[in-house]
């Protein structure tokens, strides 16, 4: 996308015919990247303003449970007895990043405890507590809990496993997110950041090769505001915008997508106006959780053909989209009587139970799958499970069991019949501090982006874990500040 006067987000500096307002480093976003970049910001002595096109505290974290992706030893780790490295933690995230970054992924892993001190800091709450069940969000305030596929082969060959998802002190699977947004939001502007609240930007502004501020409305009237040093672009993703997601990421037309109503792709488009290019943008993360309870992954994944595609035990979103992937999307989760119950969202998810048979034999029959292939399927399961082993997916041992005391049940995780719900991935090319790059890898002057408008870690479903998102926004949204903050 070019981005000129076609669409008018890119502007000259020899249009403005004032500013209104002016400031070293202009944010555009006040979600956990725009908070933190700002908090940043004017911790290296830079002057701030943040331009936010609601009243404030609805992006996208507003809506998150809370937690975050952290590790190499936090203080929680520490408290709950679990040994954990920052060589770990990278080696993970290497293992499972569709296009590893590897000087983002090391300075992630290196700089997480810290981090997580700086999050305390800052007044965000985390308890020195684990979860330990198999589940997609604590109940209730317990912090640690594994939120990936960290145990999952060959993942777990691949890194030494830890539980890395820290959810913020919060009774409730909702609302963590939330907390966590308005504590930093009150700590940026007890920073001294100026918001510019019910502001929309529409445009850059560009003096010769550099982006010196932009154009916003508010209230039906049109200002421009100026930044000495740099423009950060923190504002969300694109999953609101149904001709960017028809482009890229067409699969999540079919999805309830989660996020806030302002994620129309604004802060990509900026980027891409002003020279930047956008990677990923083809990923999503979708996701049809099908536990807790979480006996109901010893149950196994079938498709139309009645073959078996993924480790169940995989975090869901893995699960998710290579059951969305498969063949028209037919995907049934079969238990025996033994583990048989309702998914905990099934009611929010339609994951209909179909019926039950009392042999595998009607269960094909009834499904409609091919005449022995469900039967195949299950015999040597069950034959292998029985040992305690999974040689086709390595299903991890303590979600193994034969499967064999009926009456059998089947439930409908089809995409198109289920609910899938999901999120975009891909944004902006960045480098570790957040410079938006062009198509040559050089910096785009001036200019920054972090948050879901940037692709740092993560970039595909398969190698998503919860807090992935809010870690990075944090993380990378803290680094764009602080290297804004410096420019000369």
């Amino acid at each position: 996308m070019s981005g000129d006067a076609g669409e008018g987000l890119l502007l000259d500096a020899a249009a403005v015919d004032g500013w209104a307002a002016a400031a070293d480093v202009v944010i555009v976003g006040f979600g956990m990247a725009g908070a933190c970049a700002a908090i940043e910001a004017r911790a290296a002595g830079a002057s701030v303003i943040v331009i936010e096109r609601t009243s404030g505290c609805t992006g996208s974290t507003s809506a998150a449970a809370g937690h975050f992706y952290l590790g190499g030893g936090t203080a929680v780790q520490q408290a709950c007895g679990f040994e954990d490295s920052a060589d770990e933690m990278a080696r993970y995230l290497e293992a499972v990043a569709l296009d590893p970054d590897h000087e983002k992924i090391r300075l992630y892993a290196d700089g997480s405890v810290a981090h997580f001190d700086w999050l305390e800091a800052q007044g965000v709450p985390f308890d020195r507590s684990y979860y330990p069940q198999k589940n997609v969000v604590q109940p209730g305030r317990e912090c640690l809990i594994w939120t990936g596929n960290e145990q999952v082969w060959p993942y777990r060959e691949q890194a030494k496993p830890a539980p890395r998802g820290h959810k913020v002190a919060f009774d409730g699977e909702e609302g963590g997110g939330a907390l966590a947004l308005r504590l930093l939001s009150e700590r940026a502007e007890a920073a001294g950041a100026t918001i510019m609240a019910d502001t929309k930007v529409e445009a850059l502004v560009r003096d010769g090769g550099r982006i010196v501020g932009v154009k916003v409305r508010r209230f039906g009237e049109t200002s421009f505001v100026r930044a000495g040093k740099a423009v950060v672009l923190a504002a969300g993703g694109f999953g609101q915008n149904a001709e960017m997601v028809a482009e890229h990421v067409p699969i999540l037309a079919s999805a309830y997508v989660q996020g806030s109503p302002h994620d129309d792709g604004l802060g990509i488009r900026l980027g891409e106006a002003a020279g930047g290019v956008a990677i990923h943008m083809d990923e999503p993360f979708l996701t049809s959780p099908f536990y807790p309870p979480e006996d109901l992954l010893k149950g196994v994944l079938v498709n139309r053909d009645g073959a078996r595609f993924v480790a169940e035990d995989s975090y869901h979103s893995r699960s998710g989209i290579f059951s969305a992937r498969q063949p028209d999307g037919i995907v049934y989760l079969i238990v025996d009587a033994a583990i048989f119950a309702y998914p905990h969202f099934a009611s929010l998810t339609n994951q209909s139970l179909i019926d039950g048979f009392e042999t595998i034999a009607e269960m094909e029959t009834g499904l409609g799958l091919p005449a022995g292939s469900l039967q195949r399927t299950m015999a040597d399961y069950n034959a292998h499970a029985a040992k305690g082993e999974d040689p086709a997916f390595h299903k991890y041992p303590k979600w193994l069991k034969p499967l064999e005391e009926g009456p059998f049940a089947a439930f409908d995780l089809s995409f198109g019949r289920a609910v899938y719900t999901g999120f975009t991935l891909g944004g902006l090319k960045v480098s570790a501090d957040g410079v938006v790059l062009d198509a040559a890898g050089a910096a785009v002057p001036g200019l920054y982006a972090a948050g879901a408008c940037a692709s740092n870690i993560a970039q595909d479903s398969n190698g998503y874990a919860s807090g992935t998102c809010l870690g990075e926004a944090s993380f990378f949204g803290r680094r764009a500040g602080r290297h804004a903050a410096t420019l000369v």
